[in-house]
């Protein structure tokens, strides 16, 4: 009798090893030589700024899908999106730098705080609690969630506010999408002008809260020549490539005619000497990459 059971067990054993091979000779798919070669080319960072779930999700993408570009991978340089193209034979588009900014000067606004916060050192726990600590409810909490996310360690905190590093920032977004408040939004390292306030209140609902935040007057709007400015969702906005293609030649009248200086010159990136930690001398204190105004 055991005998028997053993044989019968055997020969299911033998009988289910034997359709597993035939299957997966049946329903193998045979890779792509391609996406290796892709995956070896990217920097391997995996840090989804591409839009796909870490580097071989690009490549796989990029390789089997005729309208995925090969210039998406922001953590590359430009080799790498020419390195990608030439092994999808895709034609790599010139695309531009893009950094994290943050859009808060709570410190120079002397932002109040609505209480005192003992929970999980953590902006999404803090928004949960009647909005978060801030009087202001648009401003930068200061816990650091975006700088959990960053791959490339390109964000740190000083004084209750996130700095990013223009060095080491390479516009991946994760940050962006970590940030509960939308304090944080990507814009071109060319940029001229930038705005340090990301509040959707007006007037009154300003000024009560922030000595710094934009009351949404349309004044930087109306002087643009460029109109490049606008209002989206009653939060201000600037169209960086219509800024960037009027030029110099407007005299930047949006920065002079914002009485509340949330409109500010653009300064030059640090350099890679240069600690985020210590903003350099011409910086304002509320982003190592904005002039004073």
């Amino acid at each position: 009798m055991v005998t028997v059971s053993v044989l019968t067990l055997l020969g299911l054993g033998f009988t289910a090893a034997t359709l597993l091979a035939l299957a997966s000779r049946v329903f193998h798919v045979k890779e792509d030589p391609r996406v290796e070669a892709v995956m070896d080319a990217l920097p391997g960072a995996n840090c989804g700024g591409c839009g796909y779930a870490g580097c071989e999700g690009y490549a796989i993408a990029v390789v089997n899908d005729p309208a995925v570009a090969a210039s998406l991978c922001v953590a590359g340089s430009s080799e790498v999106s020419i390195a990608v193209g030439e092994l999808t034979d895709k034609t790599v588009a010139a695309a531009e730098p893009q950094l994290s900014f943050r859009r808060c000067d709570k410190l120079a606004g002397k932002v109040g705080m609505r209480y005192e916060y003992h929970g999980m050192p953590s902006c999404a726990a803090a928004t949960l609690l009647m909005g978060g600590v801030d009087i202001c409810s648009w401003s930068c909490l200061g816990f650091g969630d975006c700088i959990q996310v960053c791959p490339f360690d390109a964000m740190t905190l000083k004084n209750g506010l996130v700095y990013v590093n223009p060095s080491k920032c390479t516009g991946c977004g994760a940050c962006i999408k970590a940030c509960p408040r939308n304090s944080l939004e990507l814009i071109p390292v060319r940029a001229r002008v930038t705005i340090s306030c990301a509040t959707k209140d007006k007037l009154r609902a300003v000024m009560d809260v922030c000595e710094a935040g934009c009351i949404n007057c349309g004044k930087c709007s109306k002087s643009c020549p460029a109109k490049a400015i606008s209002s989206v969702n009653n939060r201000i906005e600037i169209d960086h490539k219509k800024c960037l293609s009027y030029g110099s030649s407007c005299e930047e009248l949006c920065v002079k005619n914002c009485s509340r200086h949330i409109l500010r010159t653009n300064c030059p990136p640090p350099t890679s000497s240069q600690s985020i930690e210590t903003p350099p001398a011409q910086a304002s204190t509320d982003n190592s990459i904005q002039a004073n105004p």
